[in-house]
């Protein structure tokens, strides 16, 4: 709460700059680190690469830690914030950030409780504190007016900031939201991925890849060594046990247009996914052909392209 009242204090008296200059300092756990640590953030670097875009990074204070948002796109684009799936990162966008940003202003979000950039010090202890920390992030950046887009968990994490705060949100993009609309559904795939646990690092991640994506070789090398070291460095959150499918009540509150696409071989979601989505106010629920839960690789012209035209419709 101190931290809050002095960021709000910070921006009426000395006003937001609007490159955010204050908060580009690389902080010292970046800057001093070691291990995997150190490995893990020269591989997210080597990611960053692969944007083939301008962008600056943030390193913002939160009551929680150190919020690490990628902030890119044109200064007059409307403001687009993206939230990444599970230990995937803000780096996980390299085959969309491209064109989002050619009309978009462009804030990725490293979740703080999974590996990325941003920095964890005190504890979260429930999905509130999640939603608080976000605010206090988009606070900071000093938007009015956002569209959300949110893959895999950042689908769940989408919706639940549009009940909390939907008067800010214009639009919402789902790309195959985690335990959003129904629960994950048991399947083959479900199973190879629990009976991976017992595997080795290398087979789990192997198991995983071949399981969420419709053709794993379309992943960047580059983005598979930052991701094989998350796995390796990352442990079970809280965080996951709280997920569970929005209530019929509250999905139908949603009055924001909602843009739902999931893949046709995702093993997270089934039909039923955009059945409910084209129920709701200004829902839209479409399959994406020859993708799995990762169709951002999978499919990602074609994702793009459905995205930024939902976009434009909902300026």
């Amino acid at each position: 709460m101190r931290l809050f009242l002095w960021l709000t204090f910070s921006v009426l008296l000395f006003g937001c700059s609007s490159d955010y200059e204050k908060y580009k300092e690389t902080p010292d756990y970046i800057l001093n680190a070691t291990g995997k640590n150190e490995s893990y953030y020269k591989a997210y670097d080597e990611t960053l690469k692969l944007w083939n875009v301008d962008f600056e990074e943030l390193y913002i204070p939160t009551t929680n830690g150190i919020a690490h948002v990628i902030v890119s796109g044109p200064k007059n684009g409307e403001p687009l914030i993206l939230l990444h799936g599970m230990n995937a990162s803000s780096t996980m966008w390299y085959p969309n950030i491209e064109a989002l940003t050619k009309t978009h202003r462009v804030f990725a979000i490293d979740f703080i409780l999974e590996p990325g950039k941003s920095y964890l010090y005190n504890d979260i202890e429930s999905v509130e504190n999640i939603t608080a920390w976000y605010n206090e992030v988009l606070f900071v950046l000093k938007l009015d007016s956002y569209h959300i887009v949110g893959a895999s968990r950042g689908g769940w994490l989408a919706v639940h900031l549009a009940l909390k705060n939907p008067k800010k949100i214009k639009s919402l993009v789902l790309l195959s939201p985690a335990q959003t609309f129904t629960w994950i559904k048991p399947s083959t795939d479900l199973l190879k991925n629990i009976i991976a646990l017992f595997s080795s690092k290398e087979k789990q991640i192997e198991q995983s890849l071949e399981t969420l994506s419709s053709n794993p070789t379309k992943i960047n090398d580059v983005y598979l060594r930052q991701y094989k070291i998350a796995t390796e460095i990352d442990s079970i959150n809280k965080f996951m046990a709280s997920m569970q499918p929005f209530t019929t009540k509250e999905l139908k509150s949603l009055q924001m247009p909602v843009l739902v696409l999931i893949g046709d071989d995702d093993m997270i979601n089934e039909k039923r996914t955009v059945e409910i989505a084209n129920t709701l106010p200004n829902g839209k629920g479409e399959v994406i052909q020859n993708a799995g839960h990762f169709l951002t690789i999978d499919q990602a012209e074609s994702v793009n392209k459905k995205t930024l035209d939902f976009l434009k419709q909902n300026q």
